[in-house]
Parts: C-alpha cells; structure tokens; sequence
C-alpha cells in the first residue's frame, strides 16, 4: 500500500515535469505554416515537413530543461515539486541533455537547410533558439523582467511561421506573416497563465512578470481580451480576403476560450485553483492552431 501511495504522486510529478501539453508549442507553427504554404502553392515535401516537426519537438525539449536548469540558479523552483532538476538532483545532467537534445533538433534543421541548398531557414531556428535562451539563460534573463510573453510571441509566431512556410517554398507570405500573429497570441497566452499561481515565488526570486506587475485581477481582465483579438483578427483577416471563409472553423476552439477566461476571472488570486488554467490555455492554442490549419487546406 506504502509503495502505491509514493509511486503514483511521483509519476505524476514526472509526467509534470516532462510537460507533454507543452510541445503543442512546437507543433502548432510548423502544421499552420506549413498548411499555408500547401493552400498557397499546392503542394507540400512531407519529408521536410516531418524533419521540421522532430526537430521543433527536440528544440522545445532543450527549452524546457534548460528552462528548469536556469530557474534552479536564481532559487525560483525551490517549491516546485516537479522540476526536473529538484526530481534528479542532478543540475549538470539535466543541462548535458538539454544541450544534446538542441544539438539534435539543430542538426535536423541543418539538413534541411543542406537539401535546399539555403541557409535561411537555420538562420531563423537559430535566432528563434537564441531568444528562446534570452527568456531565463545567463546573463540575459528576460523574463524575469516580464518580457517573456512578448519572447515567446515573436519565436513562436512570425520567427516559427517563417521558418515553416520557407521551408517548404523558399519564399515569404503576407498571409503567412499575419497569420503567425494569431497563434503568437495563444502560445503567449499559455505562458502568462502560468504566472497566476505564482505571484509570492516570482516576487521572492525578484521576477517582474506580467502579473505580478498587473496583479492577477488585472491580468485576469487583460486575459479576455487576449482571448478575444484572436478571434477578432480571424474575422478581420477573412473580412480582407486574406484568410479563407473555412478559417472561421477556428470559432470552433471558442469554448476553451470562454472557459479559460471564466475560471482565471474566478479563482486569480486563489494559486492552488488558478494553476491548471495554463493547461486549459494549451487546449485553447492546440484547438484553435488546428482548426487554422484546416480552414487553409480545406
């Protein structure tokens, strides 16, 4: 009985740790931008297309411990029960695989970038992983300075959408750049939602972020709108015949929506309720990036 009580919190908090939601972040850019290029010219290379996405994938893994190994040195993860570091005890183990797995997913982009015979799309992953690195790797630490979400929002919407649309065209999009706004947006949106539930950890470690500059009353009112410019730019974007009317499918991810902003309006200042609506804002970004995707190939 002993043994299945310690087993099961501690898988759970290893599953937490390893954060599986997380790596819609990785998937959700490239299936758009790759969508747009298919609805744009016809065609698609399935073989870059699935390279783009491992490599996405092993990316945000670095991203992830890293982010774990880093947040260890200033003290801020001393309560976090599943950080990988606190899980292992181990800081330098978990910063050699971080480095091994960005090693790999670069190395995937490099080839990409050797069958086009074109370097930009390796240019624009490596600055996408330098600005990864500025959000809490030495001595930069910008998002302790609450500059993480507008980090978060360039890397993982024009910077990413660039990189997949070029990757499979070699040339640029005006749909494809306005289009990366949206899902900016909802990836951002996931990372200030994780801020609720830690106002007293962030303002121990001296991290500014966005809610603890706000307070979580005004952010939970900062959310709604948040919430509401991505449907708001949909509809303004097929208005201007730049997104097809099958866009407005992305209508379909409202309900998540609605209920992200219900439950962060109810339970901000209340940590141990407010800390699973980061994982209702995943459902969001996952939802309505996939329901983008379809409007633009269907």
């Amino acid at each position: 009985m002993t043994t299945k009580l310690i087993e099961r919190p501690n898988s759970k908090l290893w599953l937490a740790a390893i954060k599986p939601p997380m790596y819609s972040v990785a998937v959700i850019p490239i299936s758009v931008g790759t969508a747009i290029a298919f609805a744009e010219n016809q065609t698609i290379n399935s073989s870059i297309f699935s390279t783009f996405l491992i490599s996405a994938i092993l990316i945000i893994a670095w991203l992830n411990l890293s982010n774990d190994v880093f947040d260890s040195e200033t003290g801020i993860d001393k309560n976090k029960a599943h950080s990988l570091v606190n899980l292992t005890g181990n800081k330098a183990l978990i910063f050699w695989l971080a480095n091994l797995l960005l090693a790999v997913g670069v190395s995937g982009i490099c080839a990409i970038s050797w069958w086009q015979k074109d370097p930009t799309v390796i240019l624009l992953v490596v600055l996408c992983c330098a600005l990864g690195y500025t959000y809490q790797g030495p001595p930069f630490r910008l998002g302790y300075q609450g500059l993480g979400e507008i980090i978060c929002f360039f890397t993982f919407g024009p910077l990413a959408f660039a990189a997949a649309y070029y990757s499979q065209t070699q040339t640029w999009s005006a749909t494809n750049f306005v289009a990366s706004a949206i899902v900016g947006i909802t990836t951002s949106i996931i990372l200030f939602c994780s801020h609720f539930h830690q106002v007293e950890d962030d303002l121990a470690a001296g991290k500014k972020s966005p809610i603890v500059r706000l307070g979580t009353k005004k952010g939970a009112e900062l959310l709604q709108w948040l919430c509401g410019s991505v449907y708001g730019l949909t509809v303004l974007f097929v208005a201007l015949g730049m997104f097809p009317i099958w866009t407005l499918l992305i209508f379909g991810s409202l309900p998540f929506a609605i209920d992200l902003c219900r439950h962060v309006t109810d339970y901000h200042d209340q940590p141990a309720k407010v800390s699973n609506s980061k994982f209702i804002a995943v459902k969001l970004h996952f939802s309505s990036g996939l329901l983008l995707a379809l409007g633009f190939v269907l």
